[in-house]
C-alpha cells in the first residue's frame, strides 16, 4: 500500500521511511505541512502518517484540508506532546491514532497496519483466498501449508490484491498504490510483477488465483468469472 509519510525531523523521516519500506509498503516523503498539502491534493494514499509541528502548516492543517474535500484517508498523527487533552484534540480533529514521540517502529507499524484493516473493512491480520494465506504481522504468505517466498514490492502487490479480492484493478490503480514517485522503470511495471506473483502463487496449483480481465486489469478470486 501507499503511504505518506510528512515528518520535518529529517533523520527521523529517513528511519521511519525505511521500515515501511522494509515492511513492503510503498513510501512518499515530504518535510513541511504545505508540501503535504499539495501532494494530498493530486494523489491518493492508502494512509498518510502526519507530524502535527512541522513548518508552512501545521498537521492539523493537513488533515483539515484532507478531509474538507471529503477524503477519508486514514491519517496517524506523531507527536512529541503527551498530554490527554492534546490526544483528545487530535482524535477530534479527525484523525485515526495518535503516536506520542519516541515510540518504537514495530508500534508505528501495528497502528498502521491496524489502521489499513479498518479502512478496508477487514478484523485481522490474516487475509486468505481459497488455499492462499497471508499473515500481514509475521509477513509471511503460504499456499497450501507451504511457505512462499516474496520480494517486498511482490509481497506488496499480493497484499493490495488480496485487500481487493475480487475486485479488478487497473493497472494505473495498481501502479498508484504499489510504486511511489521515485520510480523510474518501465511502463509494463505491472505486468512483469504480476507474472513473477503468478509464477510463485499459481505456479503447479490447479487453480489459478491471479486472473487478467482483458482490457480491464487483474483481479484475485477463487474462480475466473467473466
Amino acid at each position: 500500500m501507499r503511504v505518506l509519510l510528512a515528518e520535518d525531523e529529517q533523520d527521523l523521516n529517513e528511519i521511519i521511511a525505511q521500515k515501511l519500506s522494509s515492511d513492503g509498503y510503498s513510501v512518499d516523503r515530504c518535510f513541511d505541512g504545505q508540501e503535504a498539502i499539495d501532494i494530498l491534493s493530486y494523489t491518493d494514499y492508502d494512509a498518510v502518517i502526519l507530524d502535527i509541528m512541522m513548518p508552512k502548516a501545521d498537521g492539523y492543517q493537513v488533515l483539515r484540508s484532507l478531509r474538507d474535500v471529503g477524503k477519508a484517508t486514514p491519517v496517524l498523527f506523531l507527536t512529541a506532546r503527551d498530554s490527554v487533552t492534546d490526544r483528545v484534540k487530535g482524535l477530534d480533529s479527525g484523525a485515526n491514532d495518535y503516536l506520542v514521540k519516541p515510540f518504537s517502529l514495530e508500534e508505528l507499524s501495528a497502528r498502521l497496519r491496524a489502521m489499513t484493516r479498518t479502512s478496508f473493512g477487514i478484523t485481522s491480520n490474516l487475509l486468505s483466498v481459497a488455499d492462499l494465506s497471508m499473515d500481514c504481522a509475521a509477513h509471511t504468505v503460504t499456499r497450501g501449508g507451504k511457505e512462499i517466498a516474496l520480494s517486498a514490492k511482490e509481497y506488496a502487490l499480493l497484499e493490495y490484491l488480496m485487500h481487493n479480492e475480487g475486485i479488478v484493478l487497473s493497472r494505473e490503480k495498481i501502479e498508484d498504490h504499489i510504486w511511489n514517485f521515485d520510480y523510474e522503470g518501465g511502463t509494463n511495471v505491472v505486468d512483469v510483477y504480476i507474472s513473477y506473483l503468478r509464477k510463485k502463487i499459481d505456479g503447479g496449483q490447479g487453480q489459478k488465483l491471479i486472473h487478467t480481465i482483458r482490457g480491464k486489469g487483474y483481479v484475485l478470486r477463487e474462480a475466473k468469472k467473466v
